[in-house]
């Protein structure tokens, strides 16, 4: 059986939209953004896909919600855990 480079964890996109929306890829460098990526995802249920297009217009809005909310609550946690972090290194 021949895995696709096209199936990917859903949750890694919104992630990723989440962090540019706020912007915290100008905070943090890119060793950082790697540790608080993994730390967010990591929360996260998989949500594997083929093709991004079948889930954004076949998801009820309702599912498509608690999605961006629990991102929102994983996101949250990650910057709470780097400040924790970075209290302890200072």
């Amino acid at each position: 059986m021949k895995l696709h480079d096209d199936i990917h964890n859903y949750y890694e996109k919104l992630v990723v939209e989440h962090i540019v929306r706020r912007k915290l890829d100008k905070v943090y460098d890119e060793d950082v953004m790697a540790d608080f990526c993994c730390t967010v995802l990591n929360q996260l249920p998989s949500r594997y896909i083929r093709y991004d297009v079948d889930m954004e217009f076949y998801l009820p809005q309702p599912e498509r919600e608690k999605m961006e909310k629990a991102v929102d609550v994983a996101i949250e946690f990650a910057v709470a855990q780097i400040a924790k972090k970075k209290q302890f290194q200072e």
